[in-house]
């Protein structure tokens, strides 16, 4: 078993349901069981924005499954939750998620990087993964907490 950790986020047909069902149907996913999972957060969208704001969380699981299996999986999950890939980068969506680490591997290649492109700048992505877990060092990166130092908020808000 490998730790990996997943950002959630939607901002489209009620956003709180999509990330609630995808965590769901993360958790039925055999070979991958959830250890933690952070708290919502209401982002800005990044891109236009002349589109509703994001929600966002972030979960860790174990799992058996490589890194390619695992966002197989994960795309199946979106497609399943009427995903779909217009190829606007940062346009809105009901469900995207993102594999923003895999154990402490660095992958690159043109279907999957990790640690997940720009993910010490992004505070819906930094927040929720030291609110699970505060200890975690990013590879290539450094110490999550460090990076709460550095990431400004820029209108992140955590929901009760």
């Amino acid at each position: 078993m490998v730790s990996a950790f997943i950002g959630l986020g939607s901002n489209l047909n009620d956003p709180v349901s999509q990330i609630n069902m995808a965590r769901a149907a993360i958790g039925q996913i055999r070979s991958v069981q959830e250890v933690a999972f952070s708290s919502l957060y209401r982002s800005r969208p990044m891109g236009s924005s002349d589109q509703p704001d994001y929600i966002n969380a972030v979960v860790e699981v174990e799992t058996t499954l490589s890194a390619f299996e695992l966002l197989k999986t994960l795309q199946d999950v979106e497609n399943s939750q009427g995903r779909v890939r217009t190829g606007d980068r940062w346009g809105p969506r009901t469900l995207d998620l993102d594999i923003l680490l895999y154990s402490q591997d660095i992958i690159h290649t043109s279907e999957l990087t990790v640690p997940h492109y720009g993910l010490g700048e992004r505070a819906f992505v930094v927040y929720p993964l030291a609110e699970i877990c505060p200890g975690l060092i990013i590879p290539g990166i450094g110490p999550v907490g460090k990076l709460l130092e550095t990431c400004s908020r820029g209108g992140l808000e955590r929901l009760s």
